[in-house]
């Protein structure tokens, strides 16, 4: 009996569905089709210039051809530390600190750091698609908790403790959220701490999107607000989406020391140091104002309000008004089953899937599909791209999303 080509472990892994569908997007564009692609989560600016500038003189010192510590620059570790603390008041010494290749490696790391085969970790829903992969990865079991528009897709504590068992281990936490852009109140980030501590729980606070609220809405770290938690929060961050650095592939992972130690081991087999250049870019971005932050907030900010009014303008879409990060998160139950036309004839999709699908066919726009990051019947999409890219996306939705029967 022949073996199977490929692990178990390894086929269960589903690809990336938000890179995907910006994949084909962009395979449409370079085949000449005009596709407007609101699939990934990448800001439409340069990185700004002083960090640029940054990698530039580091690429011709002879010193950042080698090999540096596998955990990251002592420098970088340093600065992000002190980034970490004069962003969230949050207090750790750069030994307790990994600097990794992006935000998903920190994610990987962390799992695989802590989890055993069968331990269980709530994640709220919907989620990053990278998340329940990686926990599986790691042996874990991702237990999802879904919390719909009627709540702001934002969890509540009775939710949690409804889905806590013997084999919770950890409570991964996201706020602002990819991919509703919810941000929990700092009364409900120190309520869900507060829980998490007392259950002996570790908490995974992904932090990417610190910057990025809206409305005056704060940001508010659980490491920070719930010092109950002690050493068993883990707080996951990197340059990309704050410094439009999604290319430079810069994230980290802060923590108690014996995890980070361990995690560095691991990393140490896995991919050694992150390339040197992107790190002195990021230490560059970490130390520097972020005056180039506020500037890219305005935008994004013009671009949230107007991609809400155009969705809500279409019968059987509500879209909630997201507080943070560059995504809504759209509610087309309304719209499933309902007949549309088609270059094949009259089409009637059943789920987000089929919607999202049929959109891409027929008028060239892509957008992510709930089951992406959790149930059925949404579609995620990202107002990070340009202006006038948003205004015409958003105008082929109206028109063909408004044929609906």
């Amino acid at each position: 009996m022949s073996a199977a080509r490929i692990s178990q472990r390894i086929s269960a892994i589903a690809e990336s569905a938000t890179l995907a569908v910006d994949a084909k997007a962009k395979a449409l564009k370079a085949a000449g089709r005009p596709v407007i692609g609101f699939g990934a989560g990448e800001p439409d600016f340069p990185t700004p210039g002083y960090i640029v500038q940054a990698a530039i003189e580091a690429a011709s010192q002879p010193k950042y051809h080698r090999y540096s510590p596998a955990g990251g620059l002592p420098e970088l570790k340093q600065a992000i530390a002190d980034k970490t603390f004069r962003d969230s008041g949050y207090q750790a010494a750069a030994s307790q600190v990994l600097v990794t290749n992006g935000g998903k490696q920190a994610v990987y790391n962390t799992f695989a750091t802590l989890l055993d085969p069968g331990d269980e970790v709530i994640v709220p829903t919907p989620f990053w698609t990278t998340y329940p992969e990686a926990i599986r990865l790691a042996g874990g079991v991702p237990v999802e908790v879904f919390a719909g528009p009627e709540q702001g897709y934002l969890v509540t504590v009775d939710q949690l403790e409804a889905a806590l068992t013997e084999r919770t281990k950890i409570l991964l936490f996201v706020s602002p959220s990819n991919p509703t852009g919810a941000v929990y109140s700092p009364e409900q980030v120190r309520e869900i701490g507060q829980w998490a501590a007392s259950k002996g729980l570790w908490v995974v606070t992904d932090e990417i999107y610190e910057h990025l609220t809206y409305d005056g809405v704060p940001f508010t770290s659980i490491a920070t607000a719930v010092p109950e938690l002690g050493d068993k929060v883990v707080i996951l961050n990197g340059v990309a989406k704050t410094y439009a650095m999604t290319g430079w592939r810069v994230g980290w992972m802060i923590g108690p020391a014996d995890v980070i130690k361990a995690a560095t081991n691991l990393q140490s087999h896995a991919t050694s140091n992150v390339s040197n250049i992107p790190q002195v870019a990021a230490l560059a971005a970490v130390s520097g104002p972020l005056t180039a932050v506020d500037e890219m907030k305005v935008a994004f900010d013009r671009r949230r309000k107007a991609i809400v009014a155009g969705l809500n303008a279409i019968d059987g879409v509500d879209c909630p008004t997201p507080k943070g990060a560059f995504y809504v998160y759209a509610d087309v139950r309304a719209l499933l089953g309902k007949e549309f036309p088609s270059a094949n004839g009259p089409v009637r999709p059943a789920t987000s899937a089929e919607l999202a699908a049929l959109i891409l066919d027929e008028v060239e726009v892509a957008v992510v599909p709930g089951e992406a990051f959790g149930p059925s019947g949404y579609l995620r999409l990202s107002y990070a791209l340009g202006d006038d890219d948003l205004a015409t996306g958003v105008g082929r939705l109206q028109d063909f999303l408004g044929k609906a029967i």
